[in-house]
């Protein structure tokens, strides 16, 4: 979540908005098993935005590797596409995003 300051000091929460991504590009499926990267292309749409441009990596679980022409449900904050990120079981970013074990 993400809060937007203001002169009150007080949080206003800011809700992002939901869009698709539709895949134009995808890199190849490797062989190995578990989390690998993939590359993704394709166009955001959404309340906001209409076949916006993006692209990103992430570490994805290869049994559930996506494909050319898959819909792929996203947030952003209202009017910045850019800053999107995937609503997909089988993907997360791929710098520094596994959790670590807090027993430490």
């Amino acid at each position: 979540m993400a809060f937007r300051r203001g002169r009150g000091g007080g949080g206003q929460m800011v809700a992002p908005e939901s869009g698709t991504l539709y895949v134009t590009g995808v890199s190849p499926r490797p062989d190995a098993t578990g989390e690998q990267y993939v590359t993704l292309s394709g166009s955001i749409s959404g309340p906001s935005v209409v076949a916006h441009e993006v692209y990103g990596r992430f570490a994805w679980d290869v049994n559930q590797w996506p494909s050319i022409g898959e819909q792929i449900p996203v947030a952003y904050p209202a009017g910045k596409p850019d800053r999107w990120q995937l609503g997909h079981p089988g993907a997360r970013p791929y710098f520094g995003s596994r959790q670590r074990d807090q027993r430490n």
